[in-house]
């Protein structure tokens, strides 16, 4: 069978953009762009040029990619020549190979929303292609609200496409803008459109998120024709979002009859990156990555059920879709206390620490998971911590530095600007092979903002390791969780930290004491010994 080529169009910096809370700078949409090229998507929307100074900025100092960067506009203004529109003019001034242009396919907005008759929009159109087409640009050209322009007015839906594609556009893009179209509807008349005349080669599919169903209407798409795939990175996107590219592109590529039937311009070897990609936006944006999101999510291959993770001992495939590390993601079995051996066994082998079946040491683990849980903790998903805990249970626990007391103060005062302001400061004592090291740190950041005294803990105890520093060096906190247990006089406060490094590696640690400053140091050590643990191993002297 001959395999079809499919070109996956992203628009994570612009449509991305219009995410509530999402703002990009200019060096992060050059960073996102490097790592969307990485990846290996044909197209890079970059922004609407003119339209605000950071998509300006960004075309002006545009890396270089093998992906088309591609130039987003409207079409010219009614009134007026292409030649002399000065809205499109800034669009072609971006000085990229592609421009893709939107214009209305649903004649309720050319009436209502535009205010110009149907002809006089469909002659915008093509005077606009024809302009990008004799400019030697490629054009490309979103049919906008083109679904429910078919609902209503399939023929004029029709001619707007045609008047795009005779004026030389390379693709014309079907849009789903509203978000409310479903799979099966999306696919019946994608196919109508082909059969119509418009090419599937010539035909791209761009759907948004509001029934949960864009990578669903994608797929469909695809299957009745279409071959240009819009969508962006994570989902993001207004309202609901846009077709997920992070779902999309390992379901093309892993998923029949997708891989044997379609290439795309991501190789296996970058599909590997994906995750790591996808964790890198979120960070960009300070957001918490979506533990349940598909393929990606740390949750995505985790086993918690006793019976599934004894299934997954013996073959992955039982209860697993695809292998995780095809997309750069791990395999987790949690522990908790809904766990059985066979989730202990299998945690414990992922640590490097085989146990034989009848161990003793295995109940022993398991009856402490559960006595802790019952005080407040919670494994599940403080993995780092589990595993410090079960080398402690087996007499393998690592011992890199002693923490002899520490001491946290929060201050408020005035400022010389007679403004109320707080600060906060911690004192670490530690012993380091045999030497004892004091540090002091504040939680003042760059802007002269108090950060919290968990913050300056953390800076404290990180400061003076002695041989460690080094190590941790790459170490940051991403994600800081608490959470009230029991409740009333008996209530304790659970912290989990999530930690990552320059290896892109992710790990979750818990603290549980009725102060919350203790329960954050204990998720901070374990957070910290871990990672010395992975890359320290050799300077460690072990507890017996």
């Amino acid at each position: 069978m001959t395999r079809e080529r499919l070109y996956l169009y992203d628009t994570t910096l612009r449509d991305g953009q219009q995410t509530q809370g999402v703002q990009f700078s200019t060096a992060e949409k050059i960073t996102i762009a490097q790592m969307l090229d990485a990846l290996g998507v044909d197209y890079i929307e970059g922004g609407w040029p003119g339209a605000n100074p950071t998509d300006s900025a960004f075309f002006e100092a545009a890396p270089q990619t093998r992906a088309r960067l591609t130039a987003f506009g409207m079409t010219k203004r009614a009134g007026r020549s292409a030649a002399n529109d000065d809205v499109l003019a800034a669009v072609m001034n971006a000085g990229t190979g592609a421009v893709c242009l939107v214009g209305k396919a649903h004649d309720f907005h050319v009436t209502t929303a535009l205010g110009v008759s149907l002809d006089e929009n469909r002659e915008n159109i093509a005077a606009s292609i024809a302009h990008l087409v004799a400019q030697g640009r490629e054009a490309l050209f979103d049919a906008e609200h083109f679904f429910d322009g078919y609902r209503a007015n399939p023929a004029y839906a029709l001619d707007v496409l045609r008047a795009a594609l005779q004026a030389g556009a390379r693709w014309i893009v079907l849009c789903d803008t509203n978000g409310g179209c479903l799979p099966e509807e999306i696919g019946r008349i994608t196919a109508e459109v082909i059969a119509a005349g418009i090419p599937g080669d010539r035909l791209g599919i761009h759907t948004h998120n509001d029934t949960e169903t864009a990578v669903a209407g994608t797929l469909a798409a695809i299957e009745a024709g279409a071959r240009q795939v819009q969508g962006t990175l994570n989902g993001l996107g207004e309202r609901c979002g846009n077709a997920n590219l992070t779902t999309l592109i390992p379901t093309l590529l892993l998923k029949e009859p997708y891989a044997s039937r379609f290439d795309t311009g991501v190789t296996l070897e970058a599909l590997a990156g994906l995750t790591r990609a996808s964790r890198r936006l979120d960070e960009i944006l300070n957001r918490v990555p979506l533990r349940q999101a598909a393929y990606v999510g740390a949750s995505a291959f985790a086993h918690k059920a006793g019976l599934h993770a004894s299934a997954i001992l013996k073959d992955p495939a039982t209860y697993e879709h695809v292998d995780p590390a095809v997309i750069g993601n791990t395999r987790i079995v949690p522990m908790s206390n809904q766990a059985g051996q066979s989730n202990l066994r299998r945690r414990l082998a992922e640590a490097g620490l085989d146990v034989a079946p009848d161990d003793p040491v295995l109940g022993r683990i398991l009856e402490l998971v559960k006595l802790r849980e019952g005080e407040g903790y919670s494994y599940d998903t403080a993995q780092a911590s589990f595993e410090l805990l079960a080398r402690a249970e087996m007499g393998r626990a690592p011992d890199f530095f002693e923490v002899k007391r520490y001491r946290v103060t929060v201050e408020r005062r005035k400022n010389k600007y007679d403004r109320m302001v707080s600060l906060s400061e911690a004192v670490v004592v530690l012993k380091v092979d045999g030497e004892k090291k004091l540090s002091v740190s504040e939680s003042m950041d760059e802007a002269g903002s108090d950060r919290g005294p968990v913050n300056a803990l953390a800076k404290a105890l990180a400061k003076d390791l002695g041989p460690y520093s080094e190590v941790i060096a790459d170490m940051r906190l991403v994600d800081f969780k608490v959470r009230i247990t029991q409740g009333g006089t008996e209530a304790v406060t659970r912290v989990i930290i999530d930690s990552e490094d320059a290896q892109g590696r992710r790990w979750s640690t818990v603290g549980v004491s009725p102060n919350i400053v203790d329960a954050s140091f204990e998720a901070l050590l374990d957070a910290i010994n871990w990672k010395l643990l992975r890359d320290a191993p050799g300077r460690a002297r072990v507890i017996a």
